[in-house]
């Protein structure tokens, strides 16, 4: 009796809720809902997004200004998610149980679009993107009609009676603007998966917080090396976290992974202590952008700490590869000498390239070549203006590996870096290099 009631109660919400997507999807393509004939908002910011003007520059000193208003974003984002899940309650299941990666991801992501908004071409660049990636958490444009509607709710209780138009309406172009690009970034991927499945072929233990992970596909999965994708783990259905591949493209397809456990119970404690060889994971599209440039001139430095190795390994991998070898210098760091982890794929790496060279950083120990941080070792071994630069790590590490090289003469355009965790205010962030979201796990 209370089973049979159960059932018939989630199939009056299902019919509820697919009823209330359909009103949504005809107000989204109801001539009369768009500000031009044919098109939607999102149509009307994605044209914007390939050429037409968008005044980003003006929204943004509008935002700018009124930021006191609606900061810190915490009380922002929790007024966003309560006004869209009281309005639309079938929504909460397309989100992890735990909305704390959610709401950081989703403040990173605003204080991205605000600092960028002047750039539009480099929004839309990485708002495609991300529609792309999108895809794999069932993301309909639909959906961002709901995003929109219960973000000027939020707007209105976060500013109060200092809340205003001109507020609203900037903060509304803006996310038109982000979300048309998504949505073309979307479309031009559809031939593609949305995600790959793939199986778990080895788990090897590296240490008590720390394993090597060997993944199959069950398709060809394109990529480069220095990219990252995002995995889940059924263990944890519906959350994504963001880790490196640590090879270049291999014959066999097989991916590797190099993954610290963070905290308990998330995706990284689940890779790290949960899961075996046949597991089954899925992985996101590829993303990134540090990825080995094709200017065979100039050598190459790469600064890596921790996990962030993994990306070093791959790129030093392709480049053994390429015909025309350039000048590598590779500093590695770690906090202890334990912490080296694959010294064995570093040191067949250095004696089959006779031009790398190797300089091991240790923070807490001595005994290696250099000791103390990673961007004070590479600060004090020269000039590395005429270098191409690839840095990945903590995000800590990276910040400071980053300003220094700045300092040293390089330019930032050929300072390639893993995605830094941008929540912070603009002012307080290190360049604009970097994506909002760090490639680190949880």
């Amino acid at each position: 009796m209370n089973t049979t009631s159960s059932d018939g109660h989630d199939e009056y919400h299902t019919l509820l809720a697919r009823r209330d997507a359909m009103r949504l999807r005809q107000q989204l393509l109801s001539p009369s809902a768009r500000p031009d004939a044919g098109a939607g908002p999102w149509a009307s910011a994605a044209r914007r997004a390939h050429g037409q003007p968008y005044d980003g520059a003006a929204d943004q000193q509008v935002i700018t200004r009124q930021l006191p208003l609606v900061t810190p974003f915490g009380k922002l984002i929790g007024h966003l998610y309560d006004a869209m899940f009281e309005r639309h309650p079938y929504l909460r299941a397309l989100f992890p149980d735990s909305m704390d990666f959610q709401r950081v991801h989703l403040e990173r992501a605003f204080w991205y679009l605000i600092e960028h908004l002047d750039q539009p071409r480099e929004v839309a660049d990485f708002c495609a993107r991300l529609g792309r990636d999108h895809r794999k958490l069932g993301v309909q444009p639909v959906h961002f009609e709901v995003f929109e509607q219960a973000l000027a709710e939020a707007l209105r209780r976060s500013a109060g009676p200092r809340w205003s138009e001109e507020l609203e309406q900037a903060w509304l172009r803006m996310v038109r603007f982000a979300v048309g690009a998504m949505v073309d970034g979307a479309a031009g991927a559809l031939a593609e998966p949305p995600y790959w499945n793939a199986t778990v072929t080895a788990h090897e233990l590296r240490g008590p917080d720390l394993a090597v992970l060997r993944v199959r596909p069950a398709e060809p999965f394109p990529y480069q090396a220095g990219q990252y994708t995002r995995i889940q783990t059924p263990l944890l259905p519906l959350t994504w976290r963001p880790y490196s591949i640590a090879c270049a493209p291999r014959p066999d397809g097989e991916l590797e992974f190099h993954v610290r456990r963070t905290a308990p119970g998330g995706v990284s404690d689940a890779l790290v202590t949960r899961t075996r060889a046949g597991d089954q994971l899925r992985l996101g599209p590829a993303q990134g952008s540090m990825v080995l440039d094709g200017d065979p001139a100039r050598d190459v430095l790469i600064v890596a700490g921790g996990t962030g190795w993994a990306t070093a390994r791959a790129l030093l991998e392709e480049l053994s590869r390429r015909p025309l070898h350039r000048g590598t210098h590779l500093f590695v760091g770690a906090r202890t000498l334990d912490e080296l982890y694959d010294t064995a794929a570093l040191a067949r790496l250095e004696k089959n390239c006779s031009w790398l060279r190797v300089v091991p950083v240790i923070g807490e120990e001595s005994g290696a070549a250099e000791s103390g941080s990673v961007a004070d070792a590479v600060a004090r071994r020269g000039d590395w203006s005429g270098h191409t630069a690839y840095v990945s790590g903590p995000p800590m590490m990276v910040t400071a590996t980053v300003y220094g090289l700045t300092a040293l003469s390089l330019p930032p355009d050929r300072i390639h870096h893993d995605p830094v965790d941008t929540a912070l205010p603009p002012a307080a962030r290190p360049s604009r290099a970097g994506a909002p979201v760090a490639i680190t796990g949880g």
